[in-house]
């Protein structure tokens, strides 16, 4: 199971323009560690930064799940909150669990799609409770050497 990490660099950076910006970019990270996922982290970056930069922070998300597009016009990453809904079979009560999915696609229609299909097979029933972009760039799986 993946452990994942929210990861933010801030650097210089030359817009289209040529006027050099300050801008802090979002990926995740699969990691075991916060020392892990910084040294993972900055390997991916390291090779495109030119100048100043530095690690503004890394978080560890509360994420049930991240569902990867294999479409690629799929460049955004949404946050949905899903609501699982069990019954207590003693109390007749309707108990409601939230968990956090991220989900890669194009819009939100297709994140929707997206996360319909990908929780395809579920035995409970659930429901999406609320989905929005989020500003995650890319993720970075584990892969061994």
């Amino acid at each position: 199971m993946a452990i994942w990490f929210e990861c933010k660099i801030r650097y210089d950076k030359t817009m289209e323009d040529g006027k050099i910006k300050k801008v802090t970019e979002t990926y995740m990270v699969d990691a075991l560690s916060f020392t892990e996922a910084e040294r993972r982290f900055l390997e991916e970056v390291e090779p495109f930064m030119s100048g100043e930069y530095e690690v503004a922070g890394i978080k560890k998300p509360r994420l049930a799940e991240l569902m990867q597009s294999n479409d690629a016009n799929d460049d955004r990453w949404y946050r949905a909150k899903v609501v699982f809904i069990t019954l207590d079979e003693m109390t007749a009560v309707e108990k409601r669990t939230s968990q956090n999915i991220l989900v890669q696609a194009r819009d939100l229609k297709t994140a929707m799609a997206n996360l319909e299909n990908g929780m395809k097979g579920t035995m409970g029933d659930w429901e999406v409770t609320s989905i929005a972009e989020t500003p995650i760039l890319d993720v970075f799986h584990y892969e061994k050497n």
